[in-house]
């Protein structure tokens, strides 16, 4: 079993991720290796929330250059969590409206 906060590496502070804020969704960048059961409870654990439904998406990376030189930034994965109903909001999101 792997340590929660290995699984979720930060929150994305975005001006859509805020207005999904309304909708009980919060979005998080996760581990690439991490599936949709591991991300759920690793939520559910840290936050004590109710998850109602996890969606994943791999983000490639940009291609960058400076000159004649040409790199690429690292791909992520990026995970929305939607929380039930009766479920309390993330706190550490609430003071960021």
């Amino acid at each position: 079993m792997r340590i929660p906060h290995d699984i979720i590496v930060k929150p994305i502070i975005t001006e859509e991720s805020m207005d999904a804020m309304a909708d009980g969704k919060y979005t998080f960048v996760v581990d690439k290796k991490a599936n949709k059961n591991q991300i759920k409870s690793a939520i559910e654990e840290i936050f004590d929330v109710k998850v109602d439904k996890v969606n994943t998406i791999n983000m490639m990376g940009k291609e960058k250059r400076m000159g004649v030189h040409v790199g690429r930034r690292p791909s992520w994965k990026k995970a929305i969590i939607t929380l039930t109903e009766d479920s309390k909001g993330i706190e550490f999101f609430e003071g960021m409206e």
